[in-house]
Order: structure tokens, then sequence, then C-alpha cells
């Protein structure tokens, strides 16, 4: 038999501290793909459509795929634009029948007025579908899982790295396990497990610690032969929502009592290892400082300002950690990205090699981690901002930072751009003249990602904290919604 099924990738991470209400044009300033042109797109790079598209090539599926969007992460996604998102999917669910839906879906949205994207969209898509149809999805680890997610999707397969490098593995898990419940060879469903906590400590880090043997338990799991997909999920706590932080998901059939034996004792062993940091946050002072030691002669060192990461909703223009650099007189190196297109727009007027003096930086919200900077530097760069990745987590992916200069202050190239992006793949300096094999110093805007493509030409890691969006001080944000107690809020 040859099974009809529906998919989609819809992703946002929403901030809901952020100033900036996510919108439309933010979801078509990264990518807003349909059907066949997706496909095209995305269908053979490290994405969970191509995990989608080899099990329906192995088992002879009729795949319809209706839409592959995602936007920055951000403010509150407004309800126009929710609809909008969820539209494609609506309307092809309504035009025929189909024997599953698989999703890829993040896991962390809010819009506005409703504080469980997901959760409302799958309730939407029931609606349309019924009871009966499987619906399988995945999610980002950093998903605040809502027990309504839990109870509308059958099937929930979380990536299990972070820096995310298994999508399209994930994609491939949960379409063999859709195929398997579509055959009516099985009937799963997935329990929930969560603590009371915003996050777990080190926001799910795989490269090291605790994960690790979490991660080895959970795949050791797998091999039960009721449980498909045991997912640890980290959690988001830049979201100030009822049903926030990590939990412990388990999809499967039968009795739970062994399931939920061990969802809840990983569960626990996030809670009772809440303490256990990992990174080391320096103040932009001291990372600025490690930065002047280093003479760079067995590779550059790498610094993140883990704070201003827009991989979390930051805004990308804290100024904090550069100006520290420049007050340091580190030279030789390179800065990016920095978030300004109001800076880009009045370089643009300009020719490459100008010398030129101008405000660049900390516009949005000069009290989270600095404000406008004044600098004189010499134009390097002007260009459209396009470029395709690379490495691991990006490669052979197409993206652009929207207009962009590279401006060369006192001996370190900064990467001015419009789109606000985390720094992930070498490409994103090399595609602009910045060969970051070349620099002593990397400073970068990015909390873990980073690390799969700059770690290994790294001569070493520091992590700071420049106070903007992202901090890891939690307590610094002004949460009203979250239950409480609540870790690290209430110690």
């Amino acid at each position: 038999m040859s099974f009809r099924v529906l998919t989609a990738e819809i992703s946002h991470e929403t901030n809901t501290f952020s100033i900036r209400p996510t919108d439309l044009d933010a979801f078509k300033s990264r990518y807003f793909l349909l059907g066949a042109e997706a496909i095209r797109e995305r269908g053979q790079a490290n994405t969970d459509l191509a995990g989608f598209l080899d099990v329906a090539r192995d088992k002879g599926w009729v795949l319809t795929h209706a839409v592959s969007t995602s936007a920055p992460p951000g403010g509150l996604v407004t309800p126009g634009t929710f609809l909008a998102l969820e539209a494609p999917v609506i309307a092809l669910a309504l035009a025929q029948p189909f024997d599953g839906i698989l999703l890829s879906l993040h896991g962390a949205m809010v819009i506005e007025g409703t504080q469980d994207g997901e959760g409302t969209f799958l309730k939407r898509l029931r609606e349309v579908i019924g009871a009966q149809v499987p619906i399988a999805i995945t999610l980002d680890p950093h998903a605040n899982v809502s027990q309504e997610m839990a109870n509308l999707a059958n099937i929930i397969v979380s990536y299990k790295t972070y820096p995310h490098v298994d999508m399209r593995d994930c994609g491939l898990l949960a379409g063999e396990i859709l195929h398997r419940t579509m055959a009516g060879e099985i009937a799963p469903r997935t329990l929930r497990v969560h603590r009371p906590m915003l996050e777990e400590v080190n926001g799910g880090r795989t490269d090291t610690g605790p994960m690790i043997e979490r991660n080895r338990r959970a795949r050791a799991h797998q091999r039960h032969p009721d449980a498909f997909a045991v997912s640890i999920n980290a959690g988001f706590g830049n979201a100030d929502i009822a049903e926030v932080g990590p939990t412990v998901l388990v999809t499967y059939q039968g009795d739970p009592e062994p399931h939920e034996t061990l969802a809840n004792e990983i569960a626990d062993d996030i809670w009772d290892r809440r303490f256990e940091v990992l990174n080391d946050y320096l103040s932009v002072e001291a990372a600025a400082a490690r930065c002047t030691a280093h003479k760079g002669a067995d590779g550059p060192i790498v610094v993140a300002d883990y704070a201003d990461n827009p991989g979390g909703g930051a805004y990308g223009d804290a100024t904090s950690l550069l100006a520290a650099l420049l007050a340091a007189d580190v030279a030789n190196a390179c800065f990016g990205p920095l978030v300004d297109p109001e800076a880009v727009g009045s370089l643009n007027a300009r020719r490459v090699g100008d010398n030129v003096t101008l405000s660049i930086g900390g516009k949005t919200d000069p009290d989270r981690g600095g404000g406008p900077l004044m600098v004189t530097g010499t134009l390097k760069l002007l260009s459209g901002g396009d470029y395709t990745g690379t490495g691991p987590i990006l490669g052979g992916l197409q993206r652009s930072w929207g207009p962009t200069v590279v401006l060369d202050v006192a001996g370190i190239e900064i990467l001015i751009v419009s789109n606000a992006t985390q720094m992930l793949d070498l490409e994103q300096f090399r595609a602009f003249g910045i060969e970051p094999l070349s620099k002593s110093v990397i400073a970068l805007k990015s909390m873990q990602h980073f690390r799969a493509a700059f770690g290994p030409i790294s001569a070493r890691i520091i992590v700071c904290d420049s106070g903007a969006l992202c901090t890891p001080d939690l307590a610094r944000l002004p949460y009203g919604k979250v239950p409480r107690p609540i870790f690290p809020l209430d110690r």
C-alpha cells in the first residue's frame, strides 16, 4: 500500500522578552518555501525534510509537502503571521485525505495571546483531520513541550545534539515510526515528564557534560520493543509562559510503567545536577584581557558573546564586547555579526576604501549589552549579504545577512549586517572577505552552535556575558507568567 503523507516545516523560537514582534516578513527574510521549491532547496541538506524524503523514497509514499519556513528567534509571533504559517498545511489537509502527517516544528513558538504555538497548530490540524490520523513531529531540543503537544502528536522525536547536527537523522526516525503506525504494526503515544526549571542548566550541551550519559540512556531505551523514541528537551528559558522548561518524552506503546520510570530517572538527574554549570561566563573586560594575552601561534581564540545570541532572540546589536576589545587594543581580529541595518544603509552610500566615522550598534535597547559605539575605520566591503553554508549545520543551505558591510576598526574586521542570525558557519565570515583562520581572535555572537564549525579551528574557546537579552543570569529577566517556585528564580 502506498501511504499518502502530508509534510511541513514551521519553526520559530520565541523570546517573549524581545520588544520586536515576529511578523511574516521575518519568516520571509530567512525562508518561506512552498511545495516543490522547498524540496528543491532543502531536500538534500541536513534538514528534517531531507529525512522525511529519505523515508518516502524507501517506503514508496505519496508525499505532499506544504511549506518550509523559519524566522530568526525573536519576539511574539503576530496572530496574522501564525494564520499565514498554518494556512498551506490546513488547506491541503482540507482538500484531500492523508494517511499520516509528518511535521518539523521547533517547539518554542509563542503567539500573541496564545502561549503554546505548536499546541495551537496541532489542535487546529486535529479539528480538520480527526483523531485517527497519526501525527509525527520533530522538535528542536530547546522546545518547551506542552502537555497538549504530547497529547495531540502520537510521535515526537527531538534532536539529540547541541550543536544541532542530526536533523536529517531525526526526520528519518520520525518518518520510520510513522510508517509503522500507518501500517498498523504499532500504536504509539507520547508521555511527558517535567521538572520545575526554566531550562536545563547547560542548555542541553551534548559535546560535553551530563547530556552525553543521558542520551546514551535514551538510545539504549529505544531498543525496548515498545519504546520508539526518547527525547530529552532542555527547554527554552527566555519564554515567560506557564509550560516552560526541560521535559523528557517517550514515544511508546503498551504498559507505560518502564517508560515512565526511565523518563523520571532522567528528569531527576536534570534536577539533581542543576548547579553543575559547564560554561565559565566571563565579563567582557575579562574576555578581552584573555584575547590580549593570546598570541595566536596555535590558532585563533574564539570568544562568544552568549548573551547577545540572535539564535536565542537577542537583538545582535550589543556593543559592550566590541568596546572592550577595542579598549584592550586587540588586533588581527574579526567580530560578527553586529546587527545594524541603519549603519549599513549609511555606509552603502560610501565607497570601499573610504575612511568613515559613525555610530554602530546598541540602538534597540542600550541597557541590554551596550549602547551605540562611535568608531572610525576603513570600509572594506559592500555586499547584498548572500552566502551558502559549508559546515555541519548549514552545509548546502542558502542564507542571507541582508545588506552587509565589513568595517575595519583598529585591526578588528567588523561584519555589520541587516538580518539577525547567529554565527555558526565559517562561510558567514569567509563569503565577505574575512578569513577566520588568519585571525588571532574571532569574536562572535552565539551560545553553542558556533562550536560545530569554529571549534575545530580554534586554539581555545571562551564565553562571555555581555548583559544582553539572552544573559545566562535569568534572574535579571522580568518573569510574570511562569509557575512559582521554579529554578533558578527560586533557589
